[in-house]
Order: structure tokens, then C-alpha cells, then sequence
């Protein structure tokens, strides 16, 4: 099965976009693929309890942000958030506490980039 990266820099102020986002990597999950995402930007937010709670893309209208995290998480995903948009954006690694994600630097968003099969942006 591909390796897939998703890259993310939309967050809760457009839905539709991230919950796209969070969609496609839960399906590739299902289907057997290896996914990453690296979320930058507003998308970092998207980690919030409020926001994974409250998110729902449009023409679902039923499955929050939350699920597919879930099921992100628990499929094996590897999640990605830069630490520099977290920084500008006032999130802590104490709001992130118990969240399988990683901070990380510009430097592993082109290592993730070289190393998967597929790129999927989403900006």
C-alpha cells in the first residue's frame, strides 16, 4: 500500500476544508494506506477540544472532527503540528497534553514530503 502525507493549513474557520482533510486520511486508513498529516497554520487549531468537538464538514452534517481523529489515531496515522504555528497561534504542549501528535519543524514537513508516496495539500 502508497504512503500518503497530508498537508493541512485551513482550520475551523473554513470546515469544509479540514474535515476534507481529516476524511480522506481516515478513508486512506480504512483502505490499508500508511497516512501522515502535517497540520500548519490556522489548521494547528483544529487540535483544540472545543474544535475537535465542534467541527462538522458540510454534507456530513453527523461526524465531528473527533471521530475521524479517532479513528486517524488509532488506524496508526501519524500527526503533525507545526510547532511555529502553534507558537503564533498561543497553543501549548500542555493544551495538546494526551493528543497523539508531534510539534515539529519546517525540516520535517519536507522529510515527510520526500519520504511518502502521494501529497495531498489542502491550503
Amino acid at each position: 500500500m502508497a504512503k500518503i502525507l497530508i498537508h493541512l493549513t485551513h482550520g475551523p474557520e473554513a470546515p469544509t476544508q479540514a474535515d476534507r482533510a481529516f476524511l480522506i486520511a481516515k478513508t486512506a486508513i480504512n483502505e490499508g494506506h500508511k497516512v501522515s498529516m502535517f497540520l500548519a497554520g490556522s489548521a494547528v487549531q483544529l487540535l483544540r477540544d472545543d474544535i475537535l468537538d465542534s467541527v462538522i464538514g458540510v454534507g456530513d452534517g453527523v461526524t465531528t472532527l473527533r471521530k475521524s481523529y479517532d479513528t486517524i489515531i488509532s488506524g496508526g496515522g501519524d500527526i503533525y503540528l507545526s510547532r511555529i504555528s502553534c507558537g503564533a497561534r498561543g497553543m501549548s504542549e500542555q493544551e495538546l497534553s494526551g493528543k497523539k501528535v508531534e510539534l515539529a519543524e519546517p525540516n520535517v514537513l519536507v522529510q515527510l514530503t520526500v519520504d511518502h508516496d502521494r501529497v495531498i495539500t489542502y491550503g
